[in-house]
């Protein structure tokens, strides 16, 4: 045992036995005992200087017990093995701490009221004489009490399995019971679906049999049908027979109806040539002049010479010039046709309707007094909530659609009014109005021409 100045903690006393040092435990520390030893050597840890501490435990001078006891436990294990100096500073703060139990165990008397564990720990870092032997006995009595602390939680795991073993065959008992009665309820559905099987099987044989019968009706009108129609087959060979000897029979009745009707032609011809011979002498008598009218005079057209729609539209002038709309007016009688909404949606859809309408009509005013032509403004009618009080211009034909038909349908209406030859222009950009006006006969425009000509006037 290394000596120690007197005074110095954890000191060898003069008075230790002196085979304390040669005892050795020839096994391992019991796990309880070395937590204890671990646990103590934590908090004894905190008392000692920097340089008293091994190396390998100087950086955990600062931990606290429990991390040190946490992070440093086998390192302190080891140490207080290996490092006798280290083990007996331990000591010396032991008897400090725990002076009576420190004392009790050097004289060999340790208290009986004492932890086991702790007497061991204690042993172990004091190593009084028999110091193995006591950590041996805590270890003993350690494993005695784990092994009795086992047995009773072996009881009481006995006791609940035996618990739940009972409840468990109450559940199953439990269980067959319900299961027992759903058999007998499955019995009864059994015995239900096997009638309702056997109703069945009989409905379907019943089924089969009729359906043979059904077979056999059928095979019976088949067969008959097949007789009537090889006799319908018959009948009509006859008949074409008798339709053939009725062409025949026919053909013979006319041919001598044209040999009896050729007397009848030569005294119509002869008739025929009396009453032109009557008629020469008559106009001699009256002396009538030649016809100078006749009826395909009284047809309205247009002459060679004299210009049409079409010929308009063939001539070198765009589509969107002002002065081919100027050309289609001067057509003699010339009528121009305004799909009106058409024409101010186009041109100025910001503004109210009744803006529209006014400023609409007011430039065909203008157009009518410059050109001379008839003009007629269509709106739909279908979008007004009142009608429209509306003096219409001079020179212009203000109409409204009546309830249910279109201002595209009155305006059709008004092409068809018109005698073929006339010359009539329709301003829509609709396109299913300017085809079916077209085959009408009149000659479509865009609503952006008669736009860009009213900005003229």
């Amino acid at each position: 045992m290394v000596e120690r100045p007197e005074g110095e903690p954890g000191a060898q006393r003069d008075d230790a036995p002196e085979g304390a040092a040669d005892d050795v435990l020839d096994r391992p520390l019991p796990e309880g005992v070395r937590r204890r030893v671990v646990a103590l050597t934590a908090e004894s840890f905190g008392a000692l200087t920097l340089a008293e501490l091994p190396p390998p435990l100087r950086q955990y001078a600062r931990f606290t017990p429990t991390r040190r006891a946490k992070f440093a436990g086998n390192a302190m294990a080891a140490a207080l093995e290996s490092d006798a100096v280290f083990r007996q500073r331990i000591a010396g703060k032991l008897r400090e701490t725990q002076a009576e139990l420190a004392e009790a165990l050097e004289h060999g008397t340790p208290p009986a009221a004492a932890d086991p564990l702790d007497v061991a720990a204690a042993a172990y870092v004091l190593r009084p004489e028999g110091w193995v032997k006591l950590v041996a006995a805590a270890g003993e009595e350690a494993q005695r009490a784990r092994a009795e602390r086992a047995g009773e939680e072996a009881e009481r795991e006995l006791a609940r399995l035996r618990e739940e073993l009972a409840q468990a065959r109450g559940e199953a008992r439990s269980e067959a019971d319900r299961i027992r009665v759903d058999l007998d309820a499955v019995r009864k559905e059994n015995e239900s679906l096997r009638r309702k099987l056997r109703s069945a099987l009989s409905d379907v044989k019943r089924g089969e049999a009729a359906v043979r019968k059904a077979e056999a009706a059928t095979a019976e009108v088949r067969d008959r049908a097949t007789t009537e129609k090889t006799a319908a087959d018959s009948e009509v060979r006859r008949l074409k027979a008798r339709i053939a000897e009725a062409e025949t029979a026919l053909e013979t009745s006319r041919r001598s109806a044209r040999e009896g009707r050729s007397v009848e032609d030569m005294r119509l011809r002869l008739l025929l040539d009396t009453v032109l011979d009557a008629a020469q002498g008559l106009r001699r008598e009256l002396a009538l002049p030649p016809a100078s009218v006749h009826p395909a005079d009284t047809v309205e057209a247009v002459a060679p010479g004299r210009m049409t729609p079409k010929d308009i539209a063939t001539r070198a002038l765009s589509e969107m010039d002002p002065a081919l709309l100027d050309q289609l007016l001067a057509l003699p009688q010339a009528h121009l046709v305004v799909d009106g909404y058409n024409v101010t949606k186009t041109g100025y859809p910001t503004m109210p309707l009744d803006k529209q309408r006014l400023r609409l009509l007011g430039g065909l005013a203008v157009l009518a007094a410059q050109t001379g032509a008839e003009m007629t403004c269509v709106f739909d009618g279908a979008e007004l909530a009142a009608p429209v009080l509306l003096a219409p211009p001079r020179g212009v034909r203000v109409l409204f659609s009546k309830p249910g038909v279109t201002a595209d349908e009155l305006i059709r209406q008004l092409v068809r009014a018109e005698p073929p030859g006339r010359p009539v222009v329709v301003v829509s950009t609709d396109r299913e109005v300017a085809d079916g006006v077209a085959k009408a006969g009149a000659r479509p425009v865009a609503s952006a021409l008669l736009l860009k000509r009213l900005a003229r006037t």
